[in-house]
């Protein structure tokens, strides 16, 4: 569970009672995808003619720019996830690291869940005794992505959720 029992006002539209922006709701689900399409090919490897989680980020991207409603990419959420399912550590969690990101057009703070998955794909996918750098690593290279919009937003929820997301960030 890598959401809070608590919704944070800040992960919440103005429109719905929160203080997220659009644009910022779109930037994290932009960064969130990101973060996901970084590790892909760690799913693509294992299944290349399982195009679900490729088509998520597509889909995330297609919704950030008004193409297709929320619905369309919260449903790709679900048919990425399916994706990952028999498949060895790397590839399943980069699978699930594409549905985090096209989940974030429904929930904003799924952004959290992209990175999370991604960092654990990258750690899955190398030895144990270079989990942590490599971990450390990607978490580093996901930070320097963040728009400054968000920058702020995205590492005090890093701060605030670590313990829910397997303690990956190196906060």
């Amino acid at each position: 569970m890598i959401l809070p029992q608590e919704r944070d006002p800040r992960f919440i539209t103005i429109r719905r009672g929160g203080t997220l922006t659009d644009t910022n709701h779109r930037l994290l689900a932009l960064w969130a995808a990101t973060c996901a399409e970084h590790v892909l090919h760690l799913f693509e490897q294992v299944n290349p003619e399982d195009k679900r989680p490729r088509n998520a980020i597509a889909l995330t991207r297609a919704w950030v720019k008004g193409e297709i409603p929320m619905k369309v990419a919260h449903q790709a959420a679900f048919t990425a996830n399916a994706a990952a399912k028999g498949l060895p550590d790397a590839a399943k969690f980069a699978a699930l690291a594409t549905g985090q990101a096209v989940a974030v057009a429904h929930v904003a703070a799924h952004e959290l869940g992209a990175a999370a998955y991604a960092i654990r794909a990258v750690k899955a996918s190398v030895a144990e005794k270079e989990q942590d750098e490599m971990g450390r690593k990607e978490g580093e290279w996901q930070r320097n992505q963040l728009p400054e919009a968000i920058r702020e937003l995205v590492l005090d929820d890093q701060k605030l959720r670590n313990h829910l997301c397997w303690f990956v960030f190196d906060c």
